[in-house]
């Protein structure tokens, strides 16, 4: 089970150590040609999202901070688990470990 924040703006989350803000994409809700999909369909979540934010990282084994390894605006593939939510008006946003993402995806 997640726990979830709610804030005012998302310029008030600064991430820390490793942790990485994301917005996860939101699934389309009618076809190309116009048909809506019904919410059965679009309600799984999408493991694929924008990074927000990132923290500096977190000291590694010798004591130096090891960086994260994405940064502000990578698309990233997400577990289908995990992370904390945040809500900020009506959108929706995560915070995952650096080591959590799966991979980042290259354009």
């Amino acid at each position: 089970m997640t726990s979830q924040a709610t804030f005012k703006s998302i310029k008030a989350v600064i991430p820390l150590l490793d942790r990485v803000l994301v917005q996860r994409f939101k699934p389309e809700t009618k076809t190309a040609t116009g048909i809506f999909l019904p919410s059965s369909s679009t309600n799984s979540p999408l493991p694929e999202a924008t990074v927000i934010a990132v923290g500096p990282g977190a000291p590694g084994k010798d004591g130096k901070v090891v960086p994260t390894t994405v940064k502000s605006g990578d698309r990233v593939l997400l577990p289908g688990w995990g992370g904390n939510a945040i809500k900020v008006g009506e959108d929706e946003y995560h915070l995952f470990r650096d080591s959590e993402i799966l991979a980042k995806i290259q354009e």
